[in-house]
């Protein structure tokens, strides 16, 4: 894949942490698709009572021990017509009390990171593993996740998304089922559900904030997760 970077598309790498090099008016550090505008909506409308049904037995739920330690639950947020719909493992401390998913630094270097092939952090659906806190920032445990899951495959059932971003090992494994190395799943194509909905594998922003190096490689990973997109459409 080539072409030349937009404006800001330099912009929105540069947020990320990846240099872009000139060479004879030509950019070619980093490669990029050819991408058409995206459009974040899907053609059915999600059932709205059905999404403030399951927000109230998220924002209720009891069925493992995170319910006592945390402020709030953390749904998710979004454009529930949403094609791309984020998964993220877990919410964090300052996720806790907002009560939203990806804010601070990693929120900010997600946002970059979809700005970077064209898209706005309310064009897309972003959701957790977990809804609530795991305390110290721990991973989740496994009776943790299988208490939760329901709820994300009921988000994801009702936006019916063409594309997963999973961020992260934790958020890739579970979702998956499998327990492949992170390394290793990126650069694949895998699916999810009987309706097989393209899934792309990449680094948590949180991890990339402490080796910005492996910023290029999630780079590719957007722009594969782009491709795939695009052969959806």
């Amino acid at each position: 894949m080539g072409g030349q970077l937009t404006r800001d598309q330099q912009h929105y790498l540069q947020l990320m942490g990846i240099t872009v090099w000139l060479d004879r008016n030509r950019l070619v550090a980093v490669p990029i698709p050819e991408t058409t505008p995206v459009s974040a909506q899907s053609t059915v409308p999600a059932p709205q009572p059905d999404w403030e049904i399951l927000q109230r037995q998220v924002a209720a739920c009891t069925r493992c021990d995170l319910h006592r330690t945390r402020t709030q639950t953390v749904f998710g947020i979004g454009n529930r017509n949403a094609d791309w719909l984020i998964i993220g493992e877990a919410p964090g401390a300052e996720e806790d009390r907002q009560g939203e998913p990806f804010v601070g630094r990693a929120g900010k270097l997600l946002n970059a990171m979809l700005a970077a092939i064209g898209l706005e952090r309310e064009q897309v659906y972003i959701a957790n593993i977990l809804k609530c806190r795991p305390s110290d920032n721990r991973d989740p445990r496994p009776p943790e996740v299988s208490a939760c899951e329901g709820y994300l495959q009921q988000q994801i059932a009702m936006i019916r998304p063409k594309i997963i971003l999973a961020l992260g090992r934790i958020a890739a494994q579970n979702l998956l089922k499998i327990e492949v190395p992170i390394g290793r799943m990126r650069g694949q194509r895998y699916t999810y559900g009987a309706a097989n909905t393209p899934v792309v594998v990449t680094y948590h922003p949180a991890y990339l904030l402490r080796s910005p190096r492996e910023k290029r490689k999630s780079w590719q990973d957007l722009q594969l997760a782009m491709k795939i997109y695009q052969e959806t459409r």
